[in-house]
């Protein structure tokens, strides 16, 4: 009987290791084959980025020239270059991202800071949420409706910055907010507990900690503000404008209605076919250029807060 039960004992035991190899044997398997979905979708995406870079460079390459870039449009947009269009985009990255990134901010702020969970807050955040989610046209009709008639402001670079700055204000508002909850709350009570006000602690500990993540959204307003056509096409942009605007009440060319023109409208889409390639090269250059300098901010930050 004493032997038997020693038997039966060691075959559980054996049992139990034996599952136990089972169990770990699975979930190496199941890690994995997780982990080559993971690299091939990461792959894929690259490649795919990849593509279409090679694929506009290799297109364009031929029509980016220094007279390309410094001159202004000839011949109904066949000949010259694109000098008005380059200034005109860089016009509306800064004006709104001026006009977008203050109140943003606040309003983040505000939300993730000082408003408590009630109604209020919950509607503020479902307008958000929609805003996000609205078509570009719908605020281009928006920006026409408000800023160019009823505020007279005209078809002009201020109007179409304006509706632009309503365009990014969600992004900028939803990354500030992913921001500033990644910040430890044991920053927060620190400082509290010295003396310190609240909104010196939000202004010297708070946001400083949140940069990084807050430049991660303005480089996504960054994209989406250069390469947007219809709040431009409604708000100020011009067909043909061979000059720069010379004030913020004037009409201005951009690079993405300058490359609607061409590739749908232009007087001869063939032979600006080129200059349509050219174009989308130097918009993505302007873009990673642009966010290039945000991601080194970013990078600044993070290891001077080592994060």
């Amino acid at each position: 009987m004493e032997f038997d039960s020693k038997v039966n004992e060691s075959n559980h035991k054996s049992i139990r290791l034996q599952g136990g190899l089972n169990i770990g044997l699975n979930a190496r398997t199941s890690e994995k084959i997780a982990f080559t979905l993971l690299t091939l979708s990461a792959m894929t995406v690259a490649g795919f980025v990849v593509i279409i870079l090679a694929y506009i460079i290799y297109n364009g390459y031929s029509a980016i020239s220094l007279e390309f870039l410094t001159e202004m449009p000839r011949m109904r947009m066949t000949q010259g270059g694109i000098y008005p269009a380059i200034v005109g985009t860089v016009y509306l990255i800064i004006g709104s991202m001026a006009a977008a990134l203050p109140l943003g901010i606040m309003a983040a702020i505000y939300l993730n800071e000082y408003a408590g969970e009630n109604r209020t807050t919950w509607f503020i955040e479902m307008a958000i949420n929609n805003l996000a989610g609205t078509p570009s046209v719908v605020f281009g009709l928006f920006g026409l409706a408000l800023f160019v008639k009823y505020f007279g402001l005209g078809s002009s670079l201020l109007s179409a910055c304006l509706t632009l700055s309503l365009l990014i204000i969600p992004v900028i508002i939803r990354s500030t907010q992913e921001a500033l909850i990644a910040v430890p709350n044991e920053y927060r009570e620190s400082s509290l507990a010295l003396g310190i006000s609240k909104w010196q602690t939000i202004r010297h500990v708070v946001l400083p900690a949140a940069i990084p993540g807050i430049v991660t959204g303005i480089i996504l307003s960054i994209g989406r503000v250069a390469g947007e056509t219809a709040p431009i096409l409604l708000t100020g942009a011009a067909y043909f404008l061979p000059r720069l605007p010379d004030s913020v009440y004037s009409q201005f060319m951009a690079l993405p209605y300058h490359l609607f023109v061409l590739a749908t409208s232009g007087t001869n889409v063939i032979q600006t076919r080129p200059l349509q390639y050219g174009t989308a090269l130097v918009l993505l250059a302007i873009v990673l250029g642009l966010n290039i300098v945000a991601v080194m901010i970013r990078r600044h930050y993070r290891q001077k807060l080592k994060i």
